[in-house]
């Protein structure tokens, strides 16, 4: 390895005349391209901000250093990726009631009644975060249950995967939503034995009361989009992939952009297909690789936690196969009129029969498009260990989220049966299989801290080191696929990988500092992992302050 480092240094250093800055007293590791870590002690990079070479000890960085930055022994790596996110729900979900963690529903009635009293002025009470699988009696919540909170107006708060909402008596008469009103294709709206809407709304359902929620001005899409990228540099994320690019979204994005104020690499999927009248065909990557729009984003089924995951057989604890979203034909129409335009699919699918449906689906449309060699399927949980090896012969990228084993192991337990958690989350056979992992979290569903994924990924254990062994310990993965998973194979997943992704000669210098050796700790330490500066393009954007707070770079 070091042999290796020594030559490619050698070559490109006699063209370093304009490289100016050179980190040094590091210790820097990143994934090859052969998979093997790789150690390095100094970075150097040019004044375009782009890598020179990444130096093993004893070689020289001959060439022009104008400038010599001392890492202070630190961890170096390369800048992390999220290979699925939702770049302006993060910031959105910040700026509302947050629920995440509430142990119980009085906890959540708890929550309630604080910010309306926080907030008597805003019309509609929106939050997100709640998980009724963290209660006693694992109950989901009801309109009766938010009006002993808050009835004076409207209440809606979205379950903490995104896939069911619940509002109380005031948002559902805003909505005009009563007895007669119809589940529509692909949700439903929860009934009580009488007939009457109990506040509960899944998957496509709970549009009917969300778009009567009134939608942020735009200088609170602008609000949004700074809190997420804060949270974002301070985790140590360089470039994301944001699965569900509205319109609006992508012109708060611009926006920031324009005004020098974007830092983070964003590459957009669109929500569906409807979009596409708007983005006609894939941007070009502006602001120097800051953001592209280049692919769709579908969904096939809704979640477990929700039981809107569509199964091959009933769920283990429920009377239902979970929705399937579309029919075969409809996923192939939207699938084709996505790849007629030159933008790369990537489609949720959770539930066996709806990852199965989306392997058939592209497996019918590859010969026709051209970017079928990297399609997507985002999230892979449950999968029939048949089907995995279909992934490497299409060319299909498994875009999963290693903590959404550790949040979902004691509910997956319930939902299923023991042959159907063979192919659940199945990091290891997927890798076997030869098909890539892209590696994400899924913010603001998850926390977007990268090092709890690397850890869940290695260990298959919580934060808590539960439980002992790991869940279907089979299925872990190497520190080195893990990393790659965050880095390497997220960008190409993205089609991203000749730009950045890993410290190689002409890639953009994006990397971060931490506080640990991922190598030398155990999981839960690494989860754990402080990010103490981020780097974007040569230029610092992001530095803890000794306090443990964050600033922005200058």
């Amino acid at each position: 390895m070091i042999k290796a480092l020594a030559a490619l240094a050698g070559a490109l250093l006699t063209t370093a005349a304009s490289a100016n800055t050179l980190v040094h007293n590091i210790s820097g590791m990143q994934v090859g391209a052969d998979g093997k870590l790789e150690r390095f002690d100094r970075l150097l990079f040019g004044d375009d901000g782009k890598v020179i070479a990444v130096l093993a000890p004893g070689i020289a960085a001959n060439g022009k250093v104008r400038q010599r930055i001392d890492g202070g022994g630190r961890t170096l790596l390369p800048g992390l990726i999220d290979a699925h996110g939702h770049v302006m729900g993060l910031g959105q979900a910040a700026l509302q009631l947050d629920l995440a963690g509430a142990s119980s529903l009085q906890e959540l009635q708890q929550r309630l009644r604080g910010y309306a009293a926080a907030n008597p002025n805003i019309p509609w009470i929106t939050g997100r975060g709640w998980n009724q699988e963290l209660w006693p009696d694992k109950r989901f919540p009801t309109a009766a249950d938010l009006d002993a909170a808050v009835r004076d107006r409207p209440v809606w708060l979205e379950r903490v995967d995104g896939h069911a909402s619940v509002g109380n008596s005031a948002a559902l008469r805003a909505a005009g939503i009563n007895a007669q009103t119809a589940s529509p294709t692909g949700g439903k709206i929860e009934k009580d034995a009488a007939g009457r809407p109990t506040g509960l709304f899944i998957d496509a359902a709970a549009e009917l009361v969300q778009r009567k929620v009134p939608a942020p001005t735009l200088a609170q899409e602008d609000e949004a989009l700074a809190k997420a990228q804060d949270l974002l540099l301070s985790n140590g994320l360089t470039a994301v992939a944001d699965m569900g690019t509205s319109a609006e979204g992508w012109s708060a994005m611009r926006r920031a952009a324009d005004a020098g104020r974007l830092q983070v690499r964003i590459i957009g999927y669109t929500a569906g297909v409807e979009p596409l009248k708007h983005f006609k065909n894939p941007t070009a990557w502006l602001y120097g690789d800051k953001l592209r729009l280049g692919g769709v984003k579908l969904y096939a089924d809704g979640a477990l936690g929700s039981r809107g995951a569509w199964l091959k057989r009933p769920y283990a604890d429920a009377n239902t196969v979970g929705l399937k979203f579309h029919s075969d034909a409809e996923l192939l129409s939207m699938a084709r009129q996505a790849c007629t335009g030159g933008f790369q699919l990537a489609i949720h699918a959770i539930g066996d029969a709806a990852n199965e449906q989306v392997i058939r689906t592209y497996e019918q449309l590859r010969p026709a498009c051209p970017t079928a060699s990297r399609w997507r399927i985002e999230h892979f949980q449950i999968a029939d260990p048949a089907d995995i090896p279909r992934l490497a012969r299409s060319g299909i990228i498994a875009s999963m989220q290693p903590v959404h084993q550790t949040s979902d192991r004691l509910m997956a337990d319930k939902r299923l049966d023991p042959p159907r958690l063979a192919g659940a989350y199945a990091w290891h056979t997927v890798a076997r299989s030869g098909a890539r992992l892209a590696f994400g979290s899924d913010f603001p569903v998850e926390s977007p801290n990268p090092f709890s994924g690397l850890a869940a990924a290695i260990s298959r254990q919580g934060p808590d080191g539960q439980p002992a062994g790991g869940w279907l310990p089979q299925e872990r993965v190497t520190f080195e696929q893990a990393l790659a998973g965050f880095t390497r194979d997220a960008a190409y997943a993205g089609f991203a990988e000749t730009r950045y992704g890993a410290l190689e000669p002409g890639k953009w210098a994006d990397f971060i500092l931490v506080d640990r050796d991922p190598r030398s700790i155990n999981p839960q330490a690494l989860a754990g992992t402080q990010v103490l500066q981020t780097w974007v393009a040569g230029r610092k954007v992001w530095e803890r302050e000794a306090g443990g707070r964050g600033e922005r770079g200058r």
